[in-house]
């Protein structure tokens, strides 16, 4: 049971580096991205893909694929940013925002300037977080993700919770795709109302075997003694890198005066 996404966190070529060393980086950049202009976010977005994709040694398909998604969501809010609607008889408060549109009745529908402006920041703001996000997914495993939150004062209550369903997010992938290959093989989606038939005897099942998996994980944790908390043997195999630490630094530098020079310079 592996997903592409965890294999990678323990397999990349930055694997041997101390994990707080590169949260602190991805952290200290996503930081600047969420202030920072659109030249900047660029910038942050294709630094941190040289990071992941030749530093990492992440598959470039893999990466551009989980980018892709982010860009779904960004396009399925484009059309709420971009399209405005006026009253045909405010049409001359709009003129100079209206790039084409349609009258409808005593409406017109045009395509806002500002909008699309609107929609090309947040387009080069969820890249460049996006890309800080995905090098902290696919560089730094989980259960060491939690081990920084909980050395830094997290309460170890919710790591625990984090980390449990992060396994179970493990166990409804897998069962899912056992359950659907299952179902493809006898035919179960060849019209539309069997396919409907077949979903909902698919989630029936994946809910029952979620909730015994989720017996199993107890009894198992009762059989070793569970006494509320959850410990994990970490070894320290990690070794310090001055030359990306040099870069690193040097590069937030350059970035944060870039934002400081586009500031002044607006």
């Amino acid at each position: 049971m592996r997903i592409l996404i965890d294999t990678l966190a323990y397999t990349n070529r930055l694997r041997w580096l101390p994990p707080e060393q590169k949260l602190i980086f991805a952290s200290t950049l996503l930081i600047i991205a969420a202030f920072a202009h659109p030249f900047v976010q660029v910038l942050i977005a294709v630094w941190m893909s040289i990071w992941t994709v030749i530093y990492a040694g992440i598959p470039p398909k893999t990466y551009i694929k989980l980018v892709y998604v982010a860009t779904l969501f960004w396009l399925t809010s484009l059309p709420a940013l971009a399209l405005n609607g006026v009253d045909t008889s405010h049409l001359h408060l709009v003129s100079r925002d209206s790039i084409g549109g349609l009258t409808f009745g005593s409406y017109y529908i045009y395509i806002s300037h500002k909008g699309l402006e609107q929609g090309l920041t947040i387009l080069t703001r969820v890249i460049a977080s996006v890309s800080c996000l995905y090098f902290v997914m696919l560089t730094i495993p989980f259960t060491e993700i939690l081990r920084i939150l909980n050395r830094i004062g997290f309460p170890v209550l919710l790591t625990e919770l984090l980390l449990l369903m992060y396994r179970f997010i493990f166990v409804l992938l897998n069962t899912s795709a056992e359950l659907w290959t299952a179902q493809q093989s006898r035919g179960g989606y060849r019209t539309f109302t069997l396919g409907m038939k077949s979903l909902a005897l698919l989630i029936g099942q994946l809910f029952k075997r979620t909730l015994e998996n989720y017996r199993q994980v107890s009894l198992s944790l009762a059989a070793r003694g569970f006494n509320g908390e959850l410990r994990f043997w970490h070894p320290h195999r990690y070794q310090q890198s001055r030359r990306y630490a040099i870069e690193a630094i040097l590069g937030c530098v350059v970035l944060i005066g870039l934002e400081l020079i586009t500031d002044i310079g607006i």
